[in-house]
């Protein structure tokens, strides 16, 4: 249970160092305060609470503010951040995905664990809730899995697909302006189409949101086929329109422009690339008996009228889905490197770049790690762009607040 300075600093989203100048006091001071080892002065919990509204009123730089759920490696954070936004509150579970988000994240502000053990009061009001719900029970890949291995799936896989529900509680008590939440396309087909009609149920009768859904395919932005959802709602009716997004031509982007040139023309980065020209490291080139057990498993499924096997690309294509299951073959994305010559992985750098992070997005974790994270973050630009065209409506509501609170 967090104590109320502690409550109160991340409501504020404000760092330690800021705090400490604000206050008056050193950052080490802050951290007893934060922690709860130490009971602060009722004048400092007198500016805390005159503090937090100062800086909800928000800047010209930010616009509004979000709570970034289920948040992985900050993909979506990344996103809203570039539309403005201000980060009050994240949420994500597993330690590894901290690592990264926090490296790349430098606020101070610590990243909450399971959502589902978080009361609603703890969560600071924001203006745009972002939830990236955890896809396995809902992909082809995670009900192919969980049916072989007679797992439920869906609603009914207690661990993850009954997550959305703790979404629905945090709408319903903080009732923010906007949402956004992205899933796998198979979400609604699952199950014959009942697992989507209750989620579009429950945030359209049950919780009363203006409710906006699209496929898009990140191929408009990257050189990569990933179709995912996107749930947009809004507290209040806006004239929203798919229409306003900025979709580049499919295939505008391809391989070469996310693969290691290897020409000297960037600079050989830890143990994805080495020497004076940057070579891929020969730890990323497939063995003679990896190579052959995949070729060999394509080939018995082609036999048998199956489309499963390798994806294996030059510089001029784009690619499958990368997957959190990248880390165990790479088959799904192999890069062709001339006859006699075995394939190879992407490097985490690569998939860095495929997914849309930067080149200074920092990678803290292992190589299998990092995989797992990419495979399951989200197509940056896609996001960005959806953010973009939100913003002005989001922004309508919350101009709205003080007209609709003196109507009351």
């Amino acid at each position: 249970m967090q104590n109320k300075f502690s409550m109160l600093k991340l409501q504020s989203g404000l760092s330690e160092e800021e705090l400490a100048e604000r206050l008056g006091y050193n950052s080490r001071q802050i951290r007893r305060w934060d922690s709860g080892n130490q009971e602060p002065r009722l004048s400092v919990m007198l500016a805390m609470q005159r503090l937090v509204p100062e800086v909800e009123a928000a800047s010209e730089g930010n616009a509004f503010t979000f709570i970034d759920l289920f948040a992985g490696i900050g993909g979506l954070r990344k996103a809203f951040d570039a539309a403005g936004g201000r980060c009050v509150f994240t949420s994500e579970w597993d330690k590894y995905a901290q690592q990264t988000y926090m490296a790349n994240n430098r606020d101070n502000r610590p990243i909450a664990g399971d959502i589902t053990k978080v009361p609603v009061d703890e969560i600071p009001q924001h203006n745009v809730l972002v939830a990236g719900i955890p896809c396995q029970p809902f992909s082809i890949a995670g009900v192919s899995k969980k049916n072989s291995l007679g797992r439920a799936h869906g609603f009914a896989d207690e661990t993850q697909g009954t997550l959305f529900f703790d979404v629905a509680r945090i709408l319903k008590h903080h009732r923010p302006d906007a949402f956004l939440i992205e899933n796998v396309k198979n979400l609604k087909s699952h199950d014959k189409g009942k697992t989507f009609t209750i989620i579009m149920d429950v945030l359209r009768n049950e919780l009363g949101y203006h409710v906006h859904e699209m496929v898009i395919d990140a191929r408009h932005f990257l050189p990569q086929h990933r179709q995912r959802i996107v749930i947009v709602g809004f507290r209040e009716e806006v004239p929203f329109a798919w229409n306003d997004l900025k979709l580049p031509p499919k295939g505008a982007k391809v391989m070469k422009d996310i693969l290691h040139p290897e020409d000297g023309t960037e600079v050989a980065e830890g143990h994805f690339t080495a020497g004076e020209f940057a070579r891929v490291s020969e730890k990323y080139t497939l063995t003679d008996k990896l190579w052959a057990y995949l070729q060999n498993y394509a080939l018995k499924h082609q036999a048998q009228g199956n489309g499963f096997g390798f994806g294996l690309v030059g510089p001029e294509d784009t690619c499958r889905t990368l997957s959190a299951r990248y880390y165990k073959d790479g088959s799904e994305i192999l890069i062709h490197r001339g006859a006699g010559r075995n394939p190879r992985r992407l490097t985490p750098r690569e998939c860095a770049r495929l997914m849309g992070f930067g080149n200074d997005f920092r990678i803290p974790v292992s190589d299998t790690q990092a995989y797992k994270q990419f495979g399951n973050s989200v197509a940056v630009p896609v996001f960005t762009e959806v953010a973009r065209i939100m913003k002005p409506h989001v922004l309508d509501l919350i101009g709205r607040k003080p007209e609709m609170d003196l109507a009351g």
